[in-house]
């Protein structure tokens, strides 16, 4: 088989873009293998809305029961609430936020973390 110009060109322009793109994808393995205690440290101190509605009822020394009656839902709902598996509604968190006697923003702020 005669190999002519039209030939062994797009073949070496296609090595050259593949061993490029290889090259990028060992710089940006190394670079989050290098992360990794970072992302650690991070999902440690990460909390979720749940976690800090539970700490915040906690310190304030209630019951989901007395919570649930003080906003006007169910102690399902707020048990719900601090496991993760649905959040409040905007009025039900401001309601919340009120109740433990915070500023809604503060209660919020506290979140930030988990993103």
């Amino acid at each position: 088989m005669v190999m002519t110009l039209y030939t062994i060109v797009p073949t070496l322009a296609v090595m050259g873009v593949s061993v490029y793109v290889l090259v990028l994808l060992i710089r940006a393995l190394r670079k989050y293998l290098r992360t990794a205690p970072v992302r650690a440290e991070k999902a440690e101190t990460a909390k979720t809305l749940g976690a800090v509605l539970k700490q915040h009822r906690a310190a304030c020394k209630m019951t989901q029961e007395f919570v649930a009656e003080s906003i006007g839902v169910s102690r399902q709902a707020v048990s719900k609430w601090e496991s993760g598996a649905s959040d409040p509604s905007t009025s039900n968190l401001l309601a919340l936020a009120k109740l433990f006697g915070i500023d809604a923003k503060e209660l919020l702020d506290e979140t930030k973390n988990a993103e």
